[in-house]
């Protein structure tokens, strides 16, 4: 059923941080997880230049290698803060995690796909496939958008639930006749000869963006730590800007690619900007709005059987800290 659901789960991370004193402040780190994804690399950097001390708060900076375990580590209360997407989030709020949403981190434009082999040439194609995908996550929701786009649901095809890095490396080795994965593991399944996107988030405006997600507890305990790491987020942003040569070549050591291959991910996700970001959080009826786009994600988790029933949406969206930024 949902990976994610509430259930006792080891931590996973590899811890990739220092704690270093910020500001003089007396209060406990923020434990604040990450894993592999272009728009939340911006972490590293923001550990590595300085920016939350900067802003003073302490931060023990988590790198999780799987997705699903940074998602569990958040919902059960082992790490304050994760950066996750809008519709695990709901996911996890629908099992029964106490989660606000405090920030938007950038939206996919491309990043996630569904890679297929050679002689499939569009998601059509799949019917009696097997496609491999993180269960309950990002991509599969993604691979579910596409097929529903197609006329198809998860019935038509042979669904293989295996963690990201696994689905991509599955592909590649001819185990699995598609999988859906995000960037940086979109390089890996890209290596199979004549292997192409059949779908991607470019064809899903506003379906996937990807936030900084807290725990009640933190915003109602820690206010102040919460918005230094949201003012960290956008001093980071903004230095990345002047220096991408140093951003990109710190962004690329952690995901584990070549510079190059990380400039690529440039087009398939888009940062937000302060000004973006005031306006999803602000109430409205497109699908950039975030309260939009939530109840949409919301029914159709639910049609597709990926929660049982809709998560209330009360408390989930704080624009309190991104209109506090100076």
């Amino acid at each position: 059923m949902l990976s994610v659901a509430l259930v006792a789960a080891a931590c996973g991370g590899s811890d990739d941080s220092s704690d270093a004193p910020a500001g003089g402040s007396a209060a406990k780190p923020i434990t604040l997880a990450f894993s592999a994804w272009p728009g939340w690399f911006p972490w590293q950097v923001a550990q590595e230049k300085g920016f939350f001390e900067k802003n003073g708060v302490k931060v023990d900076l988590k790198y999780f290698d799987s997705y699903t375990d940074s998602l569990n580590a958040l919902a059960t209360g082992n790490v304050d803060a994760n950066s996750q997407t809008l519709n695990d989030t709901l996911a996890s709020v629908a099992g029964g995690a106490d989660e606000t949403i405090v920030l938007t981190n950038d939206n996919s434009t491309g990043n996630d796909q569904i890679i297929a082999k050679p002689g499939i040439n569009s998601v059509a194609d799949l019917k009696g496939k097997t496609v491999a995908a993180e269960q309950g996550t990002v991509d599969h929701y993604l691979l579910l958008l596409a097929l529903a786009k197609a006329g198809l649901t998860e019935k038509d095809v042979t669904f293989k639930p295996l963690l990201t890095d696994a689905a991509a490396a599955a592909f590649v080795a001819g185990q699995v006749d598609a999988v859906g994965v995000f960037a940086p593991f979109t390089t890996t399944a890209l290596g199979l000869a004549g292997s192409k996107a059949i779908a991607t988030s470019a064809d899903f405006p506003g379906a996937i963006p990807d936030h900084l997600v807290v725990s009640k507890k933190l915003v109602s305990d820690n206010p102040q730590g919460v918005q230094g790491l949201v003012n960290a987020w956008f001093q980071t942003i903004e230095w990345i800007q002047a220096n991408k040569t140093e951003a990109y070549g710190i962004m690329a050591k952690r995901a584990g690619v070549s510079v190059a291959d990380y400039e690529s991910y440039d087009k398939g996700t888009t940062i937000f900007t302060l000004d973006q970001n005031v306006a999803a959080f602000a109430p409205g009826s497109t699908d950039a709005n975030l309260d939009y786009q939530a109840k949409k994600i919301s029914d159709f988790l639910v049609s597709t059987k990926l929660v049982d029933e809709a998560p209330s949406l009360d408390g989930l969206l704080d624009d309190t800290f991104i209109k506090a930024v100076k």
